[in-house]
């Protein structure tokens, strides 16, 4: 009987490190994602039309993230 609730208790953790880390991989696609895009084709020397795009890309890709964590209601 121990044994199920110490496989509860390490699901239960792995469940809440992996909820944190859905998080903060949606703050930083959000808030850093056109930045760190913007500093990566600087870098590169590519145009600034490709850090628009890419910045955009990775907005949407963090509000996919946000409305996938609101709609398992993981983020309230």
């Amino acid at each position: 009987m121990s044994e199920d609730k110490q496989k509860t208790r390490a699901t239960g953790n792995r469940s809440k490190y992996l909820k944190m880390l859905l998080i903060l991989i949606m703050a930083v696609l959000l808030f850093g994602g056109p930045y760190a895009m913007y500093v990566v084709t600087d870098i590169l020397h590519r145009s600034y039309r490709t850090a628009t795009i890419g910045s955009v890309v990775m907005v949407i890709a963090g509000l996919v993230l946000m409305w996938y964590l609101i709609k398992k209601k993981i983020l309230v």
